[in-house]
């Protein structure tokens, strides 16, 4: 009787295991379906002779190599006015530009352009050719040498001095010249100058000069005195309609081109050759010393659109037609 019992159990637990793989194996499992790639698409780039276009040269030789998942046809140019006009008339897709810059675009064109990443974080630095300068205090008195009357050089030195209880207009004396090469020929012929330039300009006068020095930061220095904002030089932009009409295919490019910036800062020697070869920088032994230095990022999403809104935000109490006249909506950040 107990061997029948045991019996019957052992046969009742078999069919529920039974029926319990029937169940399991009759469940249909919705597969998770990875999104197509995209059709092979031309994106028609600009982007400006500096640091901004240093992390996409990785990106432009394999595109020259037809190793990218698309066809990239980048063109460089000296100066923000040459792009501009294009982007206006909807004959590039995808600019890189001053953070401010697309801005006023933003509501130039009414909404027809999104910024999509910020490519380069401050490239500003406090240089001379003595040793007096080590913090912002140490400017008090002194006269300055600075290129951009009226751009992002005169708002981010203003903000900073204030921000360090210095008043621009009285603590110290700035002069403002029209090109980066006059202000090297004034640190080449004394050994008391103090001027703001960008890199990779530094690093250029640097090798020609033995006796410059960077004294500060402007980006670390943004980053002692803010907590809710960055400095921005350059960001990613890329006309909305076409962002639309391409989702999968834009979504690709942005993935080459983190690639390409993480690239940049990981294998610094072999992408100066590549600066060098673009034209960027003249020699590769100089554009090695300033890529690590020229903040070169790829920040989107939410990282994106706060130090955007936060570096905004000071430029427009500085001076608002800087950003367009007001600040942009949120319709200014792409989102994927």
């Amino acid at each position: 009787m107990k061997k029948n019992m045991l019996r019957a159990g052992a046969i009742t637990m078999a069919l529920v295991l039974c029926l319990g793989a029937f169940t399991a194996c009759g469940k249909t499992e919705t597969p998770t379906e990875e999104p197509a790639a995209a059709e092979r698409t031309t994106f028609r780039i600009a982007s400006l002779k500096g640091p901004t276009t240093m992390g996409m040269v990785k990106l432009m030789t394999d595109a020259e190599a037809a190793s990218t998942k698309h066809d990239y046809q980048v063109n460089m140019y000296g100066t923000a006015d040459e792009i501009v006009p294009k982007l206006v008339n909807g004959e590039l897709d995808v600019a890189l530009l001053p953070c401010n810059l697309a801005s006023v675009l933003y509501k130039k064109m009414e909404g027809a352009v999104q910024v999509a990443a910020v490519n380069t974080l401050g490239v500003l630095y406090v240089v001379e050719t003595g040793e007096s300068v080590k913090s912002f205090a140490d400017l008090k008195g002194k006269t300055i040498l600075s290129t951009g009357k009226g751009t992002t050089p005169e708002y981010a030195l203003n903000y900073l001095l204030k921000e360090n209880g210095l008043d621009p207009t009285k603590d110290v004396t700035v002069e403002f010249k029209s090109e980066s090469t006059e202000i090297a020929a004034m640190l080449a012929k004394s050994d008391n100058v103090i001027a703001v330039l960008p890199q990779p300009y530094v690093a250029v006068v640097q090798a020609q000069n033995t006796k410059v020095r960077i004294a500060l930061s402007l980006t670390a220095e943004w980053g002692k005195v803010s907590t809710d904002s960055s400095m921005v030089t350059g960001v990613l932009v890329v006309r909305k309609a076409f962002a639309e009409e391409n989702p999968v295919a834009f979504a690709e490019f942005l993935e080459e081109y983190k690639a390409s910036t993480e690239y940049a800062n990981t294998n610094v020697a072999e992408t100066a050759v590549l600066v060098e070869k673009y034209g960027i920088v003249p020699k590769a032994a100089i554009a090695e010393k300033a890529i690590p230095l020229c903040n070169i990022v790829c920040i989107e999403g939410d990282e994106m659109k706060q130090a955007v809104s936060g570096y905004l935000q000071v430029l427009f109490e500085a001076d608002p037609k800087s950003v367009g006249g007001a600040l942009p909506d949120d319709g200014f950040y792409y989102e994927k």
